[in-house]
């Protein structure tokens, strides 16, 4: 009798076990994505947020991460501080592997002590540089730095022959950070900055401002603001008849652009690595293939593939080491070298800074498409 209940015993601990294993092997993983779903940048956190999921259906169509479904979990934070640490908080509490996202400095920012103390993996394409002083080993930027913007720059003004810049941003901290870069390089090159002129962001009218740097002649506007207000810059610098050129940095670069500046959209320049359909590599061309077929457009900006690549290293460093522990993935994120992205091969260094990024000045053409004008070796 007590042999006998023993074995009862034993087969339903060991049938537990197996149950409590199947279980946990059954166990999906949650990515979680904070992007800005609504508000002034939707089409951007849109095709973030569309970009994950993509990836997320094909990782699953191959079995899952080391045995498990992934998931996908996201939260709207209007690219703004508060909602951010809203969804760090809520993200964490969902139980996230990593977050991709966001797509502003500023909810990056808000959002990064939150993912820090909870060990869970941050990629985002925030440029502001104060995102990788902190040293949180949680964060890993997916795009260039606003200091490694600015030099290119500044080489690009000298190299046009542009000997007097005006310089426009609004309050945020990406827009200011990347301002004050630009000038900073202008100035060692020895282009003479006339002004540094301050916009509230999303106020709509900018003639005030441009009508008092219109009176200094620069030969160049440059924005380092988005593209919802450089759309309206650009068209206002036209009803004004401002004969300067309009450079923008990365973040008008987006198809909306266009549409907010319309007719006056035509040759103004923006600064940033190469756009989507610029992309030479076959992995990238695969992936538009797809997100097209998808979702029955092109991604709105690079800023998608950006931080596709993100995620997408992510998952490759946790199948390259067969864990998704944050006490082994996040170290070797940081070891992560020569990753064959879709926006090109970069690695992720000590302070999670993203290394190998080529940029290029691109011309808005009439029909509203992007056509690289330097550096020349780039351009088509």
């Amino acid at each position: 009798m007590t042999m006998k209940f023993s074995r009862k015993l034993v087969y339903g601990l060991v049938a537990g076990a197996f149950g409590a294993a199947a279980a946990q092997a059954a166990t999906p993983i949650t990515i979680g994505v904070q992007a800005p779903i609504t508000g002034q940048y939707a089409n951007e956190g849109q095709g973030i947020a569309d970009a994950v999921k993509l990836l997320v259906k094909q990782q699953n169509a191959k079995g899952g991460l080391l045995g498990h479904q992934l998931q996908v979990k996201v939260c709207d934070d209007q690219g703004e501080a508060a909602p951010a640490a809203i969804c760090a908080r809520q993200l964490v509490n969902d139980g996230v592997l990593a977050v991709i996202g966001s797509y502003t400095s500023g909810a990056a920012l808000a959002a990064q002590p939150i993912y820090a103390r909870a060990k869970v993996i941050q990629t985002s394409d925030g440029t502001s540089d104060e995102l990788t002083a902190h040293g949180f080993k949680t964060f890993f930027r997916n795009a260039p730095p606003n200091s490694a913007e600015a030099v290119f720059t500044a080489g690009y003004f000298k190299a046009m022959g542009y000997k007097r810049v005006a310089v426009v941003t609004d309050h945020s901290s990406f827009s200011t950070g990347l301002a004050d870069a630009v000038v900073a390089d202008a100035k060692k090159d020895g282009i003479e900055v006339l002004d540094k002129a301050f916009i509230t962001a999303g106020s709509q009218n900018y003639t005030p401002v441009l009508t008092k740097l219109k009176a200094q002649n620069p030969q160049v506007v440059y924005f380092s603001g988005y593209y919802t207000d450089g759309g309206l810059i650009k068209a206002q610098m036209a009803q004004l008849g401002m004969k300067a050129k309009f450079v923008g940095g990365d973040a008008n670069q987006n198809v909306a652009f266009a549409k907010i500046a319309g007719a006056a959209a035509a040759g103004a320049t923006i600064i940033n690595v190469p756009a989507p359909q610029d992309l030479p590599y076959p992995a990238a061309k695969e992936f538009l293939g797809q997100f097209q077929s998808a979702y029955g457009h092109q991604p709105p900006s690079i800023f998608t593939l950006t931080n596709a690549d993100g995620l997408r290293a992510v998952l490759y460093t946790a199948e390259k080491i067969k864990s998704v522990e944050p006490a082994k993935l996040i170290p070797a994120l940081h070891e992560l070298h020569d990753f064959q992205g879709l926006t090109g091969t970069f690695s992720w260094n000590a302070v999670g800074e993203r290394t190998g990024s080529p940029y290029v000045a691109f011309e808005v053409t009439s029909s509203g498409a992007y056509k690289i004008t330097y550096p020349a070796a780039a351009a088509k």
